[in-house]
């Protein structure tokens, strides 16, 4: 396997650094700046990410730029080895600039325009804003494209929201226009016979909103995706500048994870790295927190999967998460178990917000590598600077390395989109991603590394592609799906799939609609069950919970392995297979506990000789293959010292420790 480049350039291993806002101590540079620089070689950074919110200082008034600071930032960096990552300022905007041009702030969805506050408080429509924002990133583009210390731009910082103003109205009917072409075509797509709600003019056309328009899920559907292309757009237009300066340095934006107002998927077309921030609420329960680390490893093979290679991890918090309703300090070894993690799914970067606590504002209690207390002798610093001295370097080789994964997971954020807006069985608590969670959590603590990727994903490669609620089928992959199955791979979907198309009309003809013939089944009814119902699947000798949805599915050329045990359509398939080619389709048709699941992975996961490292009892064990062999994460989140055995051997993880086992190819 060849050797990987790193993705920030100046830096040859997993970058370490954190968010730095040098501006907030201007008063103080001759001493605070270096000190902060000495206490972050200290720490064993190589890396400061600066600029995030900085518009108000670099152009404290329309036209007037102040970089002299900044130069001096920039300049110390370099000075002491330490690369830059550099933001473009638009997360914020100065409050001359909403003064003067007080079309830039968003209108909400009730009409109301935003006063002068917060973040993300602009439209994406607007040609002021872009101007602004065009003149800003080509200043910073000019004066540190090609500085030594630079080694990626940071664009922007965690889009979000949408602007409901007319100016972004008008530009979404153009978005339908050029989309449907005719009013027609628009009209059957939404079905707007439904309530008389037909269009005859594409003015008429509104944002949905809670004083208008809410119940036509086409509309809806497509103003969540024109709301990404508008964020995608503005991406485009931000890094223009830099990329004319700079094309040699990668550009990201930080994303958040568990965010569902994008479609993480496209955006992550056109960004060079993936990147985000990831604040998991460590508990100091040992139960609770095995859940915790499942759920994280989870977002970050999300993040992974957007573009199947290694990402960064944007922030972190080395303690307490000061915006969480409890704000509960990291226990011992947590921030280092963490961090670890991250690098064990694909990440190649540990970043933390924030390099120095500020004294003011909203995030002055937030964990950061120095505390007000402003010297390094503090219990976190000691737990930072051991993961960057010790721990880190022992991990350089991985940096750009893959994740082998034979199993995919398909996470679509438009089919999540559909499912909570769908108006029917649990009204709002369906749960996709609980769902999508239950299942990867077999793998999980299988030990089986999985890629999580969306229905426009190829499917070559993989052995196994689990689709559990594909209520909607996006133009396209059911064909995959059959193509996939019939050429030998396994497939798994749930009951609530197959019901709609791209534009949230069901299909005729019976569900699961185009995935029928590939499933061989019927689903003719879906029953929620209030809380405290159950029923039960029968298989294999045993008998599972099943609880909230129960499909009743008729078996058309599947073999019924499993069957329900109560209720009227006790004896009805509940688990079927289906053969085709040379491959397997199964359909699971109820929401059943983990211990099924697990049962039932395991099973597949046997009859397809795929390898597996179970942990269990809060272990959890990760591989990123490189061009020597295969790092294997060994990561206890349990409070108990557990055993891993491998080849043979029992080697021992202390509790809330880890072992980096290297196996050579």
């Amino acid at each position: 396997m060849k050797r990987f480049e790193p993705i920030a350039k100046g830096v040859s291993g997993i970058l370490h650094g954190g968010d730095y806002n040098p501006e907030q101590w201007l008063k103080w540079k001759d001493g605070i700046w270096k000190e902060d620089l000495r206490i972050a070689k200290e720490a064993g950074l190589n890396s400061l990410s600066v600029g995030i919110f900085s518009w108000a200082m670099l152009e404290p008034e329309e036209g007037r730029f102040c970089f002299d600071w900044l130069d001096e930032v920039m300049d110390g960096l370099h000075k002491n080895g330490l690369t830059a990552v550099l933001a473009t300022p638009s997360g914020a905007r100065p409050a001359w600039l909403a003064q003067k041009y007080p079309e830039v702030l968003r209108v909400r969805a009730d009409g109301h325009r935003n006063a002068f506050g917060g973040r993300h408080n602009h439209c994406l429509s607007s040609q002021v804003y872009r101007a602004k924002v065009k003149i800003i990133n080509t200043e910073l583009a000019r004066r540190y494209g090609k500085h030594p210390a630079l080694g990626l731009w940071h664009i922007s910082n965690e889009y979000s929201g949408e602007c409901h103003c007319p100016l972004c109205q008008a530009v979404f009917r153009e978005y339908l226009r050029a989309k449907y072409g005719s009013l027609e075509a628009l009209n059957e797509a939404w079905w707007s016979a439904f309530w008389s709600h037909r269009y005859t003019d594409f003015a008429q056309i509104e944002a949905p909103s809670p004083r208008g328009e809410n119940d036509t899920h086409g509309l809806t559907l497509d103003w969540k995706r024109f709301t990404t292309e508008q964020t995608v757009d503005f991406y485009l237009h931000e890094i223009g500048p830099l990329k004319a300066c700079a094309p040699q340095i990668p550009c990201t934006t930080n994303l958040m994870a568990g965010y569902t107002g994008l479609d993480y998927a496209r955006l992550a077309e056109v960004l060079d790295v993936v990147s985000w921030d990831n604040y998991p609420q460590w508990t100091g329960s040992s139960e609770k927190d095995e859940q915790i680390a499942l759920e994280t490893g989870y977002f970050h093979d999300l993040m992974y999967g957007l573009k199947k290679k290694p990402f960064l991890l944007m922030e972190s918090s080395p303690s307490a998460t000061n915006w969480r309703p409890v704000a509960k300090l990291h226990r011992p070894g947590v921030h280092i178990l963490q961090s670890l993690q991250a690098i064990a799914h694909g990440a190649d970067s540990v970043q933390y917000f924030q390099m120095r606590k500020g004294r003011g504002g909203s995030e002055k209690f937030h964990g950061a590598v120095i505390d007000h207390v402003g010297h390094e002798n503090t219990r976190v610093f000691g737990e930072i600077k051991k993961f960057g001295r010790e721990i880190l370097p022992q991990l350089d080789h991985i940096v750009g390395a893959p994740k082998p994964a034979k199993v995919a997971l398909v996470h679509d954020y438009v089919n999540g989109w559909a499912i909570e807006g769908m108006r029917g069985a649990l009204q709002g608590e369906t749960g996709y991603t609980k769902t999508l969670m239950a299942h990867y959590g077999a793998f999980w603590r299988q030990g089986v590394p999985v890629e999580i990727i969306d229905q426009g994903a190829s499917l070559e490669g993989y052995a196994l592609v689990v689709a559990p609620m594909s209520y909607m089928l996006r133009e396209g992959f059911a064909d995959r799906v059959k193509a996939y199955v019939e050429g030998g791979g396994r497939f798994v979907t749930s009951y609530f799939s197959g019901y709609v198309n791209d534009t949230d009309l069901c299909f005729l003809g019976g569900f699961p609609g185009p995935l029928k013939e590939v499933l061989g089944i019927w689903a003719e009814e879906l029953d929620a069950l209030y809380p405290g119902d159950e029923n039960a699947i029968c298989w294999n000798g045993k008998q599972y919970r099943a609880f909230e949805l129960c499909e009743l599915i008729h078996a058309q050329g599947a073999e019924a392995l499993g069957s329900y045990a109560g209720d009227f359509y006790a004896g009805r398939p509940a688990l079927t297979a289906m053969t085709l080619g040379k491959g397997k389709a199964y359909y699971i048709a109820a929401r059943t506990g983990a211990d099924f699941l697990d049962d039932f992975y395991q099973s597949l996961l046997g009859e397809l000789k795929l390898p597996a490292y179970p942990g269990g009892g809060g272990l959890s064990v990760q591989i990123r293959a490189h061009e020597k062999g295969e790092t294997l994460f060994v990561i206890n989140f349990g409070a108990q010292e557990r055993l891993f055995k491998l080849d043979g051997e029992e080697i021992p993880v202390e509790a809330h420790g880890f072992a980096l086992i290297e196996r050579k190819s």
